[in-house]
């Protein structure tokens, strides 16, 4: 994560020595968490803590798979799909949601949890979850279309993520992902 430092520490807030060393600071807050919220954050799913993080596992083990592969369009959009829904879908609400409720206001890990849960992050979640979305006419990022909020009334908007901001987000749910789990179960 050391490649998104400077990006930690202006859209997140995070203190500069702290997005240097993003994984070791979100597993030690992790870490140090009461053992009753540990407990709690762990009994949140039907779904033990452990197997979520063998299919995290198993989805790098894909990922090193594909990039090792000689790249064929149907393989990246497979790749591109497959991504955004552990990233986005399949971590929000087990993994997200449920450690920001347990971690204090100020840490870097609950930093990171809030910038993951909210827009524009949250509208490409539900955008994914809800198939709204395609690619950019040259390839460049990805349109998408989600409320803004909660009210359903609330019309769909158009997004934008440039293929630079959606690796950044890509990168850092799955820095909070593993760091949680691998202290967690």
């Amino acid at each position: 994560m050391r490649h998104w430092a400077e990006r930690l520490v202006n859209a997140l807030g995070i203190d500069d020595q702290e997005s240097k060393k993003l994984a070791t600071t979100i597993a030690a807050q992790i870490r140090w968490l009461p053992s009753d919220a540990k407990i709690e954050i762990q009994s949140s799913s039907p779904i033990d803590i452990r197997k979520r993080y063998d299919e995290l596992i198993a989805f790098q083990s894909w990922m090193d798979i594909v990039n090792s592969s000689p790249k064929h369009p149907a393989i990246v959009r497979a790749q591109v799909i497959v991504q955004n829904y552990i990233c986005f879908v399949y971590l929000n609400e087990t993994c997200f949601k449920v450690l920001k409720k347990y971690l204090p206001n100020d840490s870097t890990a609950k930093k990171c949890c809030n910038f993951l849960v909210n827009n524009p992050v949250r509208a490409f979640r539900n955008a994914i979850a809800h198939s709204n979305w395609c690619y950019k006419d040259d390839y460049s990022g990805i349109r998408f279309w989600a409320k803004k909020g909660a009210d359903q009334s609330e019309p769909l908007v158009e997004w934008e993520v440039n293929q630079e901001e959606l690796s950044f987000w890509q990168a850092l749910a799955r820095c909070v992902a593993y760091a949680a789990y691998e202290n967690l179960k």
